[in-house]
């Protein structure tokens, strides 16, 4: 029996504890693991935020996303969806001239819509996504555990597009699931893991 970690398993972090081992793939994810990812996240605002920022990542590294947080808030009123509705064409050409964030006209486009959509929704963003959370199965025990996609995500996906919302496709509706703690995907030895379980 080897005393090495499964690979993509759990690594201890600098003071010790077990983490995701992507937790220390760069210091601005040590925070946002420890504190943020996996930990249940409710309201409107917030949760808009959260499904804003992962469909700006399609195709990018979360990193960059990250890095680039504020200013997304910024530039987006703070993610309020009621004032990223209002937006209008002026709107949509500050944001492409924003080199603080990522300027892709289509994914601009999307927040705005998505903003229309969210506020027609009639109990609100939140109330829609954590319709979605269930009993979560066995912990992972290494990253290869860990879904891109699951029923879930897909019908939240469906739902979501009913509704008029776009860039929210079924692997961006599960990242969003799991960054608002819908689902707990920390490994079952990451010291977060029951830490957000049931906060």
């Amino acid at each position: 029996m080897s005393d090495q970690p499964p690979e993509g398993g759990p690594v201890a972090g600098p003071d010790g504890k077990l983490r995701c081992p992507w937790g220390l793939s760069a210091p601005e994810y040590l925070a946002y693991h420890d504190e943020e990812w996996g930990r249940p996240v409710r309201g409107d605002t917030a949760i808009f935020e959260r499904l804003c920022l992962e469909g700006f990542q399609s195709g990018l590294s979360w990193l960059t996303i990250l890095r680039k947080r504020e200013n997304f808030r910024a530039a987006f009123a703070g993610f309020d969806a009621r004032a990223v509705a209002a937006f209008g064409e002026q709107d949509v050409a500050r944001l492409m001239a924003d080199a603080g964030i990522v300027r892709n006209r289509a994914k601009i486009n999307a927040v705005i819509s998505n903003a229309r959509a969210a506020l027609d929704l009639p109990d609100g963003l939140s109330a829609l996504v954590w319709k979605y959370a269930s009993e979560s199965g066995p912990a992972p025990r290494t990253l290869a555990e860990v879904p891109a996609v699951t029923p879930a995500s897909k019908a939240l996906s469906a739902e979501l597009r009913r509704h008029g919302f776009t860039f929210t496709g079924p692997v961006t509706a599960y990242a969003t699931m799991q960054a608002c703690g819908i689902v707990n995907d920390h490994l079952a030895a990451c010291f977060c893991r029951d830490r957000w379980s049931r906060a």
